[in-house]
């Protein structure tokens, strides 16, 4: 609902410029009838005195509430007649809804107006409330000492930057949340550039699950292809080993306990086939101790050892003994290790120890001038991308520990709700991998970044680390209670208007903004948008798309990719 109101005729306001026009006063809307908390309700003033763009009133309008000692800033979360007028007769007056969030006052250090989170002035009955100008705008929205960036133009006025503070949306890990083709993937484009444009050296590291961001950043992205990165087996944890391993069934605990015994095994023979080649005293740590090899200790070693060890138990056994829980776990090592799309983890002829180069190409140790690894895992098994993801995901935390928080990260998920799910009996190790990061990364310098089109599916526990939220037009209900039900602010009415927002418009909530605000995106150069799958029905169809020759091209590389059962 749309109110025009009055603009007062009192003395000379302040100057403001809004479009190129000339100054205009100041814009009264209302006086406060009510203040509940951090809410207050206005009363519009001979709203049918006014007319014109400038007097407009729209949700997540800024607007000041002026009292003796500051500028109570807030935002309109609802507008309202309490008695509808007939047709013919004049309006009643109007009721604006409030959400208070900041003020404007004297800075005492530097003598100037700033704004600062918190009201310690608080609104009363009477006290006038004005719409917000360009100036105000622009020290809630673009603080001049505050590190930010730019990411958009604010919707109430599109001369003024929407900017985010860099250190408070990393430092508490934010989400980027939006339907379907709402602008999801170019809103992340957009934050994710602006990062890179001022800060040569970070560390950024995409998991992109539909291969959308490989063309988005150009010569600064490292760009990681399944097909052409080595990611051993042996780097996995026992708890991502087991979920690559064991079968997942009321049997498989036998499994998990002759897994623990073959690996610990097949890692002391290495430590040892290790030591013996390159002397006793390369292999010992600098204090003189012997490494102590455990299950989960991160040193390589080979998949035929575990596998031999599994058949000198087998041959060790009688026939009225449990021989089953074995033979399973050797056959489904046997056919991970053959299966072709596990050749990232299994592939390599040679076992070495290649952690540093992993980890080097992984998180851009150094960057060389290429700060994001965009890691493609559109090809990765789904049954295996849990693995894939907690490994990553791990190894970045384990780096940001043992490097005392000396190489900050951002790690981004994509399509976050497919491996993080609310459901706590799947997923366990990204789960418990990226719980961890969001309860503790940022005590060591690493921030997550969790991107999905369905937040009421996505793990609550890691969704309630992230201290801000870009939502973009969301329908669902329960998607949208989720965002109500989160600490960004006290903006219940706007989380209302999310299924309004235009393609690339979001509402951006919590502590990466001064304030709760409605923006626009700029756009993206046409050779950085990120890639979709297909150009649309409507362009495909008007044309041939494929031929036999294509199709039989693709039973290939189909047929290449499946099992090898042998």
């Amino acid at each position: 609902m749309t109110l025009h109101i009055e603009r007062p005729r009192t003395s000379a306001p302040p100057f403001r410029e809004r479009r190129g026009l000339p100054a205009a006063a100041p814009i009264r809307l209302a006086h406060i009838v009510s203040v509940d908390g951090a809410t207050a309700v206005a009363v519009m003033e001979r709203q049918d005195a006014v007319s014109g763009e400038e007097s407009r009133v729209q949700i997540g309008s800024l607007i000041k509430v002026i009292t003796p000692h500051a500028s109570v800033m807030g935002a309109v979360t609802a507008v309202s007649a309490p008695m509808p007028a007939a047709e013919g007769e004049p309006q009643p007056l109007g009721l604006i809804e409030l959400s208070l969030s900041g003020e404007v006052a004297t800075d005492p250090s530097t003598r100037r107006l700033a704004f600062r989170r918190g009201v310690s002035s608080v609104p009363t009955l009477g006290d006038p409330v004005l719409l917000a100008d360009k100036h105000d705008l622009t020290r809630v929205y673009a603080p001049p000492t505050v590190s930010s960036i730019r990411i958009g133009s604010l919707f109430q006025d599109p001369s003024v930057p929407a900017r985010l503070m860099i250190d408070d949306l990393l430092a508490k890990h934010f989400l980027v949340v939006g339907s379907t083709g709402s602008g999801k993937s170019s809103a992340l484009t957009v934050i994710l550039q602006r990062l890179l444009d001022d800060h040569a050296h970070a560390h950024v590291v995409i998991m992109d699950v539909h291969n959308e961001y490989s063309a988005a950043f150009g010569d600064l992205a490292e760009s990681i292809a399944m097909d052409d990165f080595n990611l051993p087996f042996w780097m996995l944890d026992f708890a991502e080993m087991t979920a690559a391993l064991t079968s997942r069934d009321q049997h498989s605990e036998a499994e998990v306990e002759i897994l623990s015994d073959a690996v610990v095994h097949a890692k002391r023979r290495y430590s040892d086939s290790a030591t013996s080649r390159a002397g006793a005293l390369a292999r010992r740590p600098q204090d003189g101790h012997a490494i102590n090899i455990g299950v989960d200790t991160p040193t390589p070693f080979r998949m035929s050892d575990v596998l031999a060890y599994i058949d000198d138990q087998l041959g060790k056994l009688q026939r009225t003994q449990g021989t089953l829980p074995y033979q399973r776990l050797k056959s489904h090592i046997e056919n991970l290790v053959s299966d072709q799309r596990y050749n990232f983890m299994f592939g390599s002829l040679s076992v070495q120890d290649t952690m540093g180069d992993v980890l080097a190409r992984l998180f851009r140790v150094p960057s060389d001038g290429r700060p994001i690894t965009v890691i493609d895992l559109s090809t990765v098994p789904p049954e295996i991308l849990d693995v894939v993801v907690s490994v990553i995901s791990r190894l970045a935390f384990d780096l940001a520990v043992w490097s005392k928080g000396g190489l900050p990260m951002l790690l981004v998920c994509e399509e976050a709700h497919r491996y993080a799910p609310a459901d706590s009996s799947k997923f366990v190790p990204t789960r418990q991998a990226l719980s961890r990061i969001a309860k503790e990364g940022r005590k060591y310098g690493l921030s997550l970044a969790l991107i999905t089109q369905r937040p009421s599916e996505l793990d609550t526990t890691i969704l309630s680390q992230c201290g801000t939220a870009v939502a973009l037009r969301l329908s669902s209900e329960r998607d949208q209670e989720v965002i109500r039900g989160g600490t960004y602010e006290t903006m219940a009415g706007l989380i209302e208007f999310l299924p309004l927002l235009g393609d690339r418009e979001a509402l951006v909530l919590g502590q990466g903004v001064s304030m709760p605000m409605r923006v626009r995106f700029d756009d993206l150069a046409r050779t950085t948008v990120p890639r979709t799958v297909h150009a649309g029905f409507s362009t495909a169809w008007k044309n041939p798309n494929m031929d036999r020759a294509d199709l039989d091209a693709i039973v290939t590389r189909w047929r290449m990719a499946g099992r090898d059962r042998g």
